[in-house]
């Protein structure tokens, strides 16, 4: 368990809240005011690199023609030109546009210009490569090489580039130099082309617009040409099969004797249409004679069942239209009212009345005769309508029989006349086509057209000096960023408390300055600098920034949840201050009144015992060795009130964590436990050495001292990861030997914090 886990981690502005946005501003001021020199270095450099580059490029210009994409189609429709508007896609579009850009429409305007023979394109004088070759061969001649037996040349040939060398180059530049684009949503391709020559710029510009409009006519004119050069020979093909299907129809119906009406009906069929019309109206006139014939046959009964004096009814007489029986019987009639009437008047038996009897008795024979005329005449009707009937029958059965082979052939006819027909289509479909592929070859139509022609720029389009300057310092400003965040990121060392806290999970107990070691301790024998250190330690104000670091220790100590009095000043490497700290601390509790005792245990390098000007007295190891009390080694400093146990700097000791896990520390820590209020013990660095790992279990408490801004965080985790009860018994740290403005801008902090209570009476 960590022991000081009761003072709060120390957390900078920066630190606080990563979520907000006051905080960011935070960080990047604090990033800014770390990294501002390099990035305005790499900026600077930036720019200059810009501004070489814009003054070393030579000018160029770009011209610029449009051309649109034109949506109207001019056709030919019966034999007149019209238009017809069809829709172009977005991949027809570009598709277009790659035309434009292609490498037979640049070699169209190479071999037009005759860029080929310009040095702008295809370069002067040797190649790079040449140009090594010429001096390989040079050196091989002055080194005699060449002269040797069985040396050969490698085929490298002296003369200039090809043809098709010079024309791949020149393709090269102009693909590089050109630019085709699509003006938005719309049909307008923009096509540009970048020279030195604002001149040369334009004029290639239309050239390649020109050269695309007649490759488009080009091309259509050898897909027309071929299609009619196919078209003709299909339609001789299609012509022949047309001829041939039409004579099998016609052999076809010569050998089975098939003849087709001017309806397109075969005979048989219509004779026998004809006589079924013809059979249809036999049958109504046999049933209509047939009627006839039974209702005068049933008049005639009405003589031999009725008396005398009677005639046909009036509407059977009506019915059979004869004015000789219309006649009779109206002068029957008339006779017969005469005779009533004569009756009634002269007596039924007057001559008068006995010959009017006598003229109707002669009317009605007449009629009854004229009515057996008719109905003699309907039985002959009868029978010739029922003959008439029979005869289109028999004739009708014999054409349906004879026709009934004729029925069978006229399947296999109608097969063939449908493929005569369909090659007959087929041939004038494909004449027509031809007619039009024919007119459409000598109509030069496309759907591009040049809407802006292209003019000599009057101005460089580049180099662009505002925007290159600008790109520059943008790209210095992102690359200066970017290489002060790898910087920070592959540092290492400490620079704020932060760091060191979140590193070993303590607390930051303090943070010393770095100190000037010009000054020399007075009363000291010989001034080291760690002796300087300490005296400007000691000698601060007790109102100072140092002063309040130290009671920070101080009050870190004294709450010790154990009530912890054997401390060990620690650090990873030597170096890093930890005795100047002891010693500082020691001289600063003591001035307080406390019973405090410092022990020099760097027996490998007992630097305190120097510093302090004790390196003739015995010490530590003498009590060891000698069997010495410890009463009567322990030093009494006059000047700075506290006890001091040196360590003996005659013999080096190789052994020393020996001496410091023997019964004699032991008990004289027991013993110093009691006696003092503070025992400090100055303990050798742990890394180089094991003697800190072999003794920990000897002290209440640790406290840790890294140097700022030099020991790695590696080196301090593995330092406190070499003793599991080191790690567990460390009350904190002490930052050393900082540098107060570099550690403002890493945490961000202000200078009124470290000057806050730097005087005896600052206000409040």
């Amino acid at each position: 368990m960590n022991i000081a886990g009761q003072f709060p981690p120390y957390t900078s502005q920066t630190d606080s809240d990563s979520g907000s946005g006051t905080l960011s501003m935070l960080q990047l001021r604090a990033f800014f005011s770390r990294e501002w020199r390099l990035i305005a270095a790499i900026t600077a450099l930036s720019i200059v690199l810009g501004i070489l580059y814009v003054a070393a490029s030579p000018s160029k210009y770009t011209a610029r023609t449009d051309m649109i994409i034109d949506t109207k189609k001019i056709v030919w429709v019966q034999s007149e030109m019209s238009s017809e508007s069809r829709g172009i896609d977005d991949a027809a579009v570009e598709s277009e546009i790659e035309t434009t850009k292609s490498e037979k429409v640049a070699t169209a305007v190479i071999r037009r210009l005759h860029l080929n023979q310009d040095p702008e394109f295809v370069g002067s004088g040797p190649g790079l490569r040449q140009r090594m070759f010429s001096s390989f061969k040079s050196a091989i001649v002055r080194t005699g090489i060449s002269d040797l037996p069985g040396f050969r040349w490698a085929a490298q040939p002296d003369e200039g580039p090809s043809d098709d060398e010079l024309m791949q180059r020149a393709i090269d530049t102009l693909e590089s130099n050109l630019r085709v684009i699509r003006l938005g949503r719309s049909y307008h391709e923009e096509i540009s082309y970048t020279s030195l020559d604002p001149a040369k710029a334009a004029t290639i510009a239309n050239a390649f617009a020109d050269a695309y409009i007649e490759d488009q006519l080009d091309a259509k004119f050898e897909s027309t040409r071929r299609a009619s050069e196919w078209l003709q020979q299909r339609i001789g093909e299609l012509r022949q099969q047309a001829s041939d299907a039409y004579k099998a129809v016609q052999d076809f119906k010569s050998a089975n004797s098939i003849i087709i009406g001017v309806d397109g009906k075969l005979a048989s069929e219509t004779e026998l249409d004809q006589l079924g019309i013809a059979l249809a109206k036999a049958r109504a006139d046999t049933s209509q004679a047939q009627a006839k014939l039974d209702r005068i046959t049933r008049v005639m009964e009405q003589r031999s069942d009725k008396a005398n004096f009677t005639i046909p009814d009036p509407v059977v007489t009506d019915a059979l239209s004869s004015p000789v029986i219309t006649k009779l019987r109206q002068q029957f009639l008339e006779d017969q009212n005469k005779m009533t009437e004569w009756s009634a008047k002269y007596g039924p038996n007057h001559s008068a009345v006995l010959n009017l009897r006598t003229d109707m008795a002669t009317l009605q024979q007449s009629i009854w005769d004229e009515v057996s005329r008719i109905a003699e005449s309907y039985k002959s009707e009868f029978q010739i309508a029922k003959s008439q009937e029979e005869a289109i029958d028999k004739r009708m059965t014999d054409v349906f029989q004879k026709s009934a082979a004729t029925r069978q052939s006229q399947v296999r006819l109608r097969e063939l006349e449908t493929a005569a027909s369909s090659y007959r289509n087929i041939y004038e479909t494909f004449l027509s086509r031809f007619t039009q592929s024919v007119q459409q070859q000598s109509f030069p139509s496309t759907e591009a057209r040049v809407v802006t022609d292209a003019s000599p720029p009057r101005k460089p389009s580049s180099p662009k000096v505002g925007l290159t300057l600008a790109l520059a310092a943008i790209c210095g400003l992102i690359l200066g960023a970017v290489s002060g965040i790898a910087r920070e990121q592959l540092n290492r060392q400490i620079h704020t408390r932060a760091q060191l806290e979140k590193l070993l999970g303590t607390t930051c107990l303090a943070v010393l300055p770095a100190l000037s070691s010009q000054k020399t301790l007075v009363g000291m024998r010989r001034p080291t600098q760690d002796s300087s250190a300490f005296h400007q330690i000691n000698e601060v104000s007790p109102f100072s920034a140092t002063a309040e670091a130290l009671r920070y220790i101080k009050v870190a100590i004294d709450l010790h949840p154990t009530e912890g009095k054997v401390i060990g000043i620690v650090s990873a490497l030597p170096g890093e201050g930890k005795t100047t700290v002891a010693a500082a601390f020691a001289a600063f509790v003591a001035k307080t009144g406390v019973r405090t005792l410092l022990v020099d245990a760097d027996l490998r390098n007992p630097s305190m015992t120097r510093s302090l000007g004790y390196e003739a007295a015995p010490g530590l190891l003498d009590m060891v060795a000698d069997g010495l009390k410890f009463d009567s080694l322990v030093v009494a400093d006059p000047k700075f009130k506290f006890d001091f146990l040196p360590a003996s700097t005659q013999v080096p000791f190789s052994n020393s964590s020996d001496v410091l896990n023997s019964a004699a520390v032991k008990d004289m820590l027991k013993k110093a436990r009691h006696d003092y209020d503070y025992v400090l013990v100055d303990l050798p660095p742990i890394l180089p050495v094991v003697d800190v790992k072999a003794v920990a279990h000897l002290f209440d408490a640790f406290v840790m001292v890294v140097e700022w801004g030099s020991t790695s965080a590696d080196e301090i985790l593995k330092a406190v990861g070499s003793s599991s009860i080191l790690s567990d018994r460390l009350l904190g740290a002490v930052l050393n030997k900082a540098d107060e403005a570099v550690m403002r801008r890493h945490e961000g902090y202000s200078d009124r914090r470290y000057t806050y209570y730097t005087k005896p009476h600052a206000r409040a």
